[in-house]
């Protein structure tokens, strides 16, 4: 590791306010974190927005608009079934009729209906507005979510994508980073633009042993490609990633995974140092405070789970508490 570890708002401050919006955004600035993490999907007039899933019927209050009970569906999104109400069945103008709300049960549930469904290019102007108030330059982590599925239905998210970033000349590879689950997106991007790509990388899941349950990004099941993302932590995969990105975001679980029957942390693996032999950054996901998601090692402490990580040399984390990151972090730096 050169140089000190960057934090990335996933999804923005989301341990403290409903995902993807201005207000989570603009508070994870305001802890100081390096970048700020929007999922973007496509409207049906072909705007990109921040939310997390195409289907929109968890972190919004649409499913109390009266009005748009007809729209309720269901769809194939990478190969599951889904029902619900879906972001490229609605006009921009409508999307900013609703609001967000927190998806998950045991977060705050007070912020409820009073943030509005923001823009890429909203995003951008806070950064940009932040910059031009405070000085301080915060950079951008994107994420096109479910490209074949986009594509599928007319609605490409690179170009768009690209248009915007060149636009508003927000191209700096110190401030932007692209990422994405599958792979042909990344390679036509690599080609659309001169900005650091992502190679994000999945499992389904842990077997009771620690076991990996091994999935594929979706555009190989598409094609036909029998690769799991397991395939792409080999040196071979890996290698290959490096040909058209610049890191990888692996789940924290393929560095460290845990023993599911008692959640006790299991031996790292060597994926840090394998990604960093063939030039790739690593930023694992996702450091959440709650204790249902950490390893009975840190007993209930959140702070605990960064420090071996930091050890093995990210270079990043993702977090839902930029705040916890950034002070375990600091504390990381002054005994290193």
């Amino acid at each position: 590791m050169s140089q000190k570890p960057i934090i990335i708002a996933h999804r923005g401050a989301s341990g403290y306010r409903p995902e993807h919006t201005i207000e989570g955004y603009q508070l994870a600035i305001e802890m100081g974190a390096d970048f700020i993490e929007p999922d973007l999907v496509s409207t049906k007039d072909g705007v990109l927005i921040a939310r997390h899933e195409v289907n929109i019927t968890d972190t919004t209050n649409i499913s109390d608009r009266s009005e748009f009970a007809s729209r309720y569906t269901t769809k194939i999104i990478d190969g599951k079934q889904e029902t619900g109400w879906f972001a490229d069945d609605f006009t921009l103008a409508e999307i900013k009729t609703l609001k967000a709300v927190q998806r998950l049960e045991f977060r705050d549930q007070s912020f409820n209906g009073l943030f509005e469904i923001p823009t890429f290019q909203d995003i951008i102007d806070l950064v940009k507005q932040v910059e031009t108030n405070t000085g301080q330059k915060v950079g951008i982590y994107p994420e096109t979510k479910h490209p074949s599925y986009h594509d599928s239905v007319g609605l490409s998210l690179e170009e768009p994508l690209v248009k915007l970033l060149k636009d508003n000349q927000f191209c700096d590879r110190d401030r932007l980073f692209i990422q994405s689950f599958e792979v042909s997106n990344l390679q036509k991007l690599r080609s659309l633009i001169d900005v650091p790509l992502v190679q994000l990388l999945n499992a389904a899941g842990i077997e009771k042993d620690g076991t990996l349950i091994e999935t594929q990004p979706y555009d190989f099941v598409v094609k036909g490609d029998s690769r799991t993302y397991g395939d792409l932590r080999t040196a071979t995969g890996l290698t290959n990633i490096a040909t058209y990105a610049d890191a990888i975001g692996p789940w924290k679980r393929m560095i460290m995974s845990v023993d599911e029957t008692n959640k006790i942390l299991l031996p790292p693996t060597s994926l840090i140092h394998d990604a960093h032999d063939v030039g790739l950054l690593v930023h694992p996901f996702t450091f959440r405070n709650e204790n249902i998601y950490l390893a009975t090692n840190y007993n209930g402490d959140p702070n605990l789970e960064y420090q071996p990580f930091f050890d093995l040399g990210v270079d990043g984390v993702f977090s839902d508490f930029s705040d916890t990151a950034i002070k375990t972090l600091n504390r990381w730096m002054m005994i290193h």
